[in-house]
This record gives C-alpha cells, structure tokens and sequence, in this order.
C-alpha cells in the first residue's frame, strides 16, 4: 500500500481500537503475522492451556505452529487421528482454557465483534468459559458497523468458508449467501459482542494484513 492507503488503514484502525477499549475489549495493532505471534507470547504463560477455534487465519498468521511448539497445553483440535468423539471432548474442554484463539467474521468501528458459527462451539467459547479469549483479524475483517458486517459475511466468508469445507450449498455455486434451509448449511448461529463485563477478557490483536476469509 502506499502512504495514503496505509493512512486510511491506520485511522480505521485506531477508531476501531478506541471503541473496543471503550467496550472493555483490549485492542492491538501489529503490522505483520510475526509482530502477532510476539504479542501472543507477551499475553499467555508457558503452561498455559490453549485452545482454538475453527479459522483460517490462526493457520495463516502462524498461530498454530505457535501453540504446537511444546511451550503450552494445547488442546489441538487439529491433530491428525482424531475421532469425532476426540472433538467434542476437546470443544469441551477449551471452556475451562487459560487462553482460547480465534478470529472473527468482522470487527465493526463501533467496537463490536460479529460473527456467524455453523455448530456454535467457537462463539459459546468467545462469550464464556475461557479465562482470555485472543482474537486475531486482518485489516479485511474491519467494517464500518453491524450492517456491513452482515454483508460481509454473506458475501465474502460465509461462500468461501462454504468452498473451504466442500459443502454442496447454494453459495458455493453463485458466489454469495442464498438464505439456504439445506441440512449442511454453516450459517447457524449469530453473535455479537457489544461489550464484555470482565475488562481486557478479550483481546484484538488487528494485524496489518490480508487474512482468512
């Protein structure tokens, strides 16, 4: 990006970091994936239990390599071998996690966090349960309110997270959300997060650059 882009970006930023102070979620600006993982080792303790949602981002931002790296008590979602029944127990178990990871379908300027789950174990773990909850975003997932984020997900991620999964849905063949009733629909449930009761319980980590979806 060049200087006037990167200024866009940058007050985008710091309005959006303002409101969720204001809404008692700490927020962070890091200019590349490996700023993120610095801040990550700054907000955890070598021990820790930690815990992952469903994302992209994580893998792409180099979160996952991160938390396998034997420092910490990983309850690894993603681990090869795993039965269904291994799953649920760990999506179980990341409720009593010191720490839990995940990105969001949209961060809004107001401060809000929205976000669209399939089963639901990654939002019921952002609202309660995990001790601290890190999210980390793109530059991408910023919208400027609930409406844009709305149509953020039903144009963009909810169709490319349908494409990721193999899913034979409507979206996948046009491009954009349908409203399906299908059996294998993802879009099922929606949260937003308009303020937390335990102050810097969730923390933003905004990285400066393209991730997820």
């Amino acid at each position: 990006m060049d200087k006037n882009a990167i200024f866009v970006v940058d007050e985008r930023v710091k309005r959006t970091i303002l409101n969720l102070e204001k809404n008692n979620i700490r927020g962070h600006y890091v200019q590349t994936e490996e700023d993120a993982l610095r801040k990550i080792e700054e907000l955890i303790s070598e021990g820790d239990i930690v815990a992952v949602g469903g994302s992209m981002t994580l893998f792409e931002a180099g979160v996952i390599d991160l938390l396998r790296n034997g420092k910490y008590n990983f309850l690894d979602r993603y681990k090869e071998g795993l039965t269904a029944i291994d799953i649920k127990e760990i999506y179980r178990k990341s409720f009593s996690a010191d720490a839990y990871f995940t990105s969001s379908n949209a961060i809004t300027e107001n401060g809000e966090i929205y976000n669209v789950d399939g089963t639901g174990n990654r939002v019921a773990a952002m609202l309660y349960g995990p001790d601290k909850v890190i999210i980390i975003v793109g530059r991408n997932k910023l919208v400027k309110d609930l409406d844009q984020a709305i149509l953020r997900v039903k144009e963009t991620a909810a169709p490319a997270n349908n494409v990721r999964l193999n899913k034979d849905n409507p979206c996948t063949k046009v491009g954009h959300c349908m409203e399906c009733k299908v059996d294998s629909r993802i879009c099922n449930e929606y949260t937003v997060i308009k303020r937390q009761s335990f102050k810097d319980r969730i923390h933003v980590i905004i990285v400066n650059k393209e991730l997820g979806y």
